[in-house]
């Protein structure tokens, strides 16, 4: 992990426990892999695996990485691990999908987030980017920060981006991708939905 990595402290059990399952999220998830059961599946910034646990338990076999040690310990499902989204710690083209939910947004990194993403999916593969659809950049994480420092004013440093569809476009335009589908979604709050299928 590099010192970016920890620009934001994440080892906090009350932030594992702050997060929550977002049901809609598994929709997206069952509409980017319409045949999930039996899928090799990889979810970034898993948190405490709730929705990790309900992948596998619709027969996907699904791993997750969250840098929250704290996550990790109070995991709720199977197959998880302390990981930095730079520096996955798995071979090329290792998995059928990619799913990462609200993760991309806290990465100083992210242009090396992203790379490594799409390295460890296969070609043929998918990945399902969920992301905050934010007005001004870091406001959907003031709580966020009021947990982690007890500070509001921190927010922008825990959400690195004001992501748009257009602007993760850019970012992926070197990458072996193509956009499959984009969407912004308001129920519950705000946010942004790209899936990518993985080039040869």
């Amino acid at each position: 992990m590099t010192a970016l990595d920890h620009a934001i402290d994440y080892d906090s059990a009350a932030y594992a426990r702050a997060n929550r399952l977002d049901p809609h999220h598994l929709r997206q998830v069952t509409e980017a892999f319409p045949d999930l059961a039996g899928m090799h599946l990889l979810e970034v910034g898993c948190g405490r695996g709730h929705l990790l646990r309900l992948m596998q338990d619709a027969g996907a076999k699904a791993s997750g990485v969250d840098l929250n040690p704290q996550a990790i310990a109070q995991g709720e499902a199977n197959d998880m691990a302390v990981a930095s989204a730079t520096h996955l710690p798995f071979p090329d083209a290792h998995f059928d999908g990619l799913v990462s939910v609200h993760a991309i947004e806290h990465l100083p990194e992210l242009d090396t987030a992203l790379a490594e993403m799409v390295r460890v999916v296969r070609p043929g593969g998918r990945l399902l980017l969920i992301y905050p659809a934010e007005p001004i950049q870091g406001i959907w994480a003031v709580p966020t920060a009021v947990i982690l420092h007890r500070n509001p004013f921190k927010a922008r440093q825990v959400h690195c981006h004001k992501l748009t569809p257009k602007r993760l476009r850019v970012r992926l335009a070197d990458l072996p991708v193509t956009v499959r589908y984009e969407r912004f979604r308001w129920r519950g709050w705000p946010q942004y939905t790209s899936v990518l299928d993985r080039r040869a």
